[in-house]
């Protein structure tokens, strides 16, 4: 009887051993490429209420089923239950890291096949963000008058590829890299010209997303935050002076399409930027909208403060997902 209750006791702690491995917990979004069956389990394919994910849309990231996933754990809203899993074909990934994410070496990117540095420039439509984050201090302060009514707003400039995040970075520092704790990060220490256009272009400054970015992203690029800022400012500047946003303000209240989009990329930067272009959308959780919310870049090549968002567009490898196929430009303010 012992001997059967120590073998018991034994499988229990294994099996809770192999529950707490079954998920490797990630931040960021899972953006679907397609629309593909979002699942309770894996193994038995279980899916209460038969969800699917949508073409286009972004998904909160929750985990993957293993450090090398096959799956990823998303948070779907309105299903139920919301956590689901789906396979990582489905689509693709925008920002995420994971919980313990590897340093990677200093430098400015880490160099791909080619030998060049490459990047993800990550742009926000912030009215459609906004819709889905009503709480931040920068959402409840929107107004028709203000930059971000009618310009791309910068998310971020990541250096690739995915993983290469937190170079030398304290463990106290990651451990303090969510949103609830960015007030508790290092701050960023900026000449004043460059903190006055930066608290500009990227609104969530309100919320320290500068902490975030650098810590996250910027100390793997290789140079000093005031040149990090100010070469991804510099980026802004272009896409803000182009057709792109001239298309955006144009289109405020209606639709565009990836097509659309994308055209406007070849137009601005030459043929062949927009196949460099990912458009991810997001859902109005009071309306049910699907709002054009965030633009990935795909750039290659060393970044300066002269440095052409053309050539390095040019210089990136294609992406053929264009991702969401259509979605509304929203206006400033809640809808």
């Amino acid at each position: 009887m012992r001997i059967a209750v120590v073998f018991g006791l034994a499988m229990l702690a294994a099996s809770l051993a192999d529950a707490a491995h079954a998920e490797v917990k990630l931040s960021g979004t899972f953006v679907s490429d397609a629309a593909c069956p979002a699942t309770q389990a894996i193994k038995n394919g279980k899916n209460p209420g038969n969800v699917s994910t949508d073409a286009g849309q972004s998904y909160q990231l929750l985990a993957g089923n293993k450090d090398t996933p096959t799956h990823y754990l998303i948070l779907v809203p309105g299903a139920d239950p919301e956590r689901r899993w789906v396979k990582v074909s489905c689509g693709h990934l925008s920002g995420s890291s994971a919980a313990t994410p590897p340093v990677a070496p200093a430098g400015q990117g880490k160099p791909a096949a080619s030998g060049k540095p490459e990047y993800v420039f990550a742009l926000s439509w912030q009215p459609a963000f906004c819709e889905t984050k009503s709480n931040k201090t920068e959402c409840r302060a929107q107004s028709p008058n203000e930059f971000d009514a009618t310009n791309f707003t910068l998310h971020g400039l990541w250096p690739q590829p995915n993983g290469n995040f937190y170079c030398q970075v304290p463990a106290s520092d990651k451990a303090n890299d969510n949103p609830a704790h960015w007030s508790d990060l290092p701050p960023v220490n900026l000449d004043a010209g460059t903190r006055k256009e930066l608290d500009q272009v990227m609104p969530g400054t309100a919320s320290q997303l500068e902490r975030h970015e650098w810590i996250k992203h910027g100390t793997c690029y290789g140079k000093s935050q005031q040149e990090y800022f100010s070469d991804a400012l510099g980026l802004m500047r272009q896409v803000n002076g182009s057709p792109v946003r001239d298309l955006f303000v144009k289109n405020i209240g209606g639709k565009l399409t990836a097509d659309q989009i994308r055209g406007a990329f070849d137009q601005a930067f030459g043929a062949g930027a927009g196949d460099r272009v990912r458009v991810s959308c997001v859902i109005d959780p009071s309306s049910g909208r699907r709002l054009i919310g965030e633009l990935t870049l795909g750039l290659a090549g060393p970044i300066g403060p002269n440095s052409s968002l053309k050539d390095l567009l040019l210089a990136s490898v294609p992406t053929n997902k264009a991702g969401c196929p259509t979605g509304t430009v929203d206006a400033i303010g809640f809808q």
